[in-house]
């Protein structure tokens, strides 16, 4: 068996590592010209390492990441919502990990070379068509100037090429653009003190308007740590199209963020200098698509943000991809055809995904921000008196269920 992965992203290089892992041939095509250290930080929840560690990268992964060990949600104003351990901490056996996303991929991209091959992976590889026969599937890909370059032949074809993916697009013509919820997300990384524990992370303000910061690898001293912030601001209605195309590696400006950074109040760190300081920043318009009813047809399938792009909430779009991939590999492993393999990914991949992109909508669990402020918008005394931790625990452990990262060992519980 053989497969074509389209996309050199986190979902489709860890696809080829885990093909491999069960002894199952792949192509990987990248449309870039090669495959770079775009973006800046993301958080990997522990059922995503779990499998990376499983594929023999946990060690290279802590070589370039922090294991993050608490997550602090706290009002616009500063004041703290919830409080809890996160990954090791939390009872996980693997870490949580704050990363910079181009360096985990970067990670799954030296294992693909190194246990694959480097022939492989075809960069500056564009999909143009593809045509399936019962014998298997046919790829037609094109340079950026639309010289034909390759023709592949494979059993089955892997989409994991993004929220505008030219395989989704081939399957489901009609859908239209991503959708966007008004919201414009701004994000750097700068060598910054060490703040807390240096392994925390910080959510202040709701689903409208939030500041996020956290380390995403050791700093230039052992008093500082490479930092990653988020500033997330709602600027449109969501009815219009998002204002520019959405990418990873966007330029922003710092004094359009600027003013949005007096809503917030972050004890810990001064966010301020921080965005000051930030030599390069990016700009990105959040968008999702609606959950779609298959992602298969015939010998052809999608995964990651092609099946599930979703809002940047919870820590859970380079993880899902991860949980794709193995359930992909697994599927195509244990079954006799191609087809029946990817009816049975589909069965168990598309209902969760659907779910928590429906909830990421709602805020995800940073939802336990909106509805307290939105129950005591200039703060409170007593957050008991606001909303209970009975009822806050409900928002974020529910999430932990649906995306499918809570933790089963003693975990230390969230402070009350």
């Amino acid at each position: 068996m053989k497969a074509i992965i389209v996309g050199g992203g986190i979902g489709g290089l860890t696809t080829a590592l885990m093909l491999r892992a069960r002894g199952i041939a792949c192509e990987l095509f990248e449309q870039s010209e090669a495959i770079r250290e775009l973006g800046v930080g993301i958080n990997t929840l522990p059922h995503a390492i779990r499998e990376l560690a499983g594929l023999g990268l946990l060690d290279a992964l802590d070589a370039v990441a922090i294991r993050t060990a608490e997550l602090y949600y706290l009002n616009r104003h500063g004041q703290e919502v919830w409080r809890e351990a996160r990954g090791i901490e939390a009872g996980h056996d693997v870490p949580q990990f704050s990363i910079h996303r181009g360096r985990l991929q970067s990670v799954i991209h030296r294992a693909v070379e190194q246990r694959l091959g480097a022939e492989v992976i075809h960069t500056g590889c564009r999909l143009g068509a593809f045509s399936q026969d019962e014998g298997g599937v046919t790829a037609y890909f094109f340079d950026r100037h639309g010289a034909h370059v390759k023709t592949a032949r494979g059993d089955i074809l892997v989409g994991a090429d993004g929220i505008h993916s030219r395989v989704r697009e081939t399957l489901f013509p009609d859908e239209g653009p991503p959708c966007w919820n008004g919201l414009m997300l701004w994000r750097g990384a700068c060598d910054w003190p060490v703040f807390l524990t240096g392994k925390s992370m910080i959510v202040a303000g709701g689903l409208n308007a939030k500041v996020v910061v956290y380390p995403i690898a050791e700093g230039s001293s052992p008093a500082s740590r490479l930092t990653n912030w988020a500033v997330l601001v709602k600027i449109g209605d969501g009815n219009a199209a998002p204002p520019r195309r959405e990418d990873w590696s966007r330029p922003g400006n710092c004094d359009e963020v600027m003013p949005h950074v007096g809503r917030f109040s972050v004890p810990h760190v001064d966010v301020r200098s921080l965005i000051s300081a930030t030599p390069e920043i990016y700009e990105y318009p959040t968008c999702d698509r609606d959950p779609l009813p298959t992602w298969s047809s015939g010998r052809v399938t999608l995964l990651g943000d092609a099946a599930h792009p979703m809002y940047p909430v919870g820590s859970n779009g380079a993880s899902q991809a991860i949980l794709d991939a193995r359930a992909l590999a697994d599927a195509l492993a244990r079954s006799e055809h191609p087809r029946q393999a990817l009816v049975a990914y589909e069965q168990k991949r598309l209902p969760m995904t659907a779910e928590i992109v429906r909830s990421n909508r709602r805020g995800g669990p940073e939802g336990v921000i909106d509805a307290v402020e939105q129950l005591a918008p200039d703060g409170f005394d007593n957050i008991e008196n606001v909303l209970s931790y009975t009822q806050r625990e409900a928002i974020v452990r529910g999430y932990a269920s649906k995306a499918g990262f809570a933790a089963t060992g003693p975990a230390l519980a969230a402070v009350r």
